[in-house]
């Protein structure tokens, strides 16, 4: 069974199937092509994925490139 390409642009910040291990779950998309360069949100840390595993791992999107973020904070 195929897993269908996933489609994403560098800058995007998504969720995989597992946790970093800095208990993170938020990756931000820094490179595309046959390989997918991801950052930990949390640590920074990078890491390269094969296009197939990171669609397999693919859980969703949690922002995308050039959404701007909620403004607010806690009163």
């Amino acid at each position: 069974m195929a897993v269908p390409i996933t489609p994403v642009k560098s800058g995007d910040v998504v969720k995989l199937k597992k946790p970093h291990p800095c208990g993170t779950n938020e990756w931000e998309v820094t490179r595309i092509g046959m390989d997918i360069g991801l950052r930990c949100v949390g640590c920074g840390r990078k890491v390269m994925l094969v296009r197939s595993e990171f669609d397999r791992r693919f859980r969703g999107h949690l922002r995308h490139a050039g959404d701007v973020p909620p403004e607010g904070g806690s009163a």
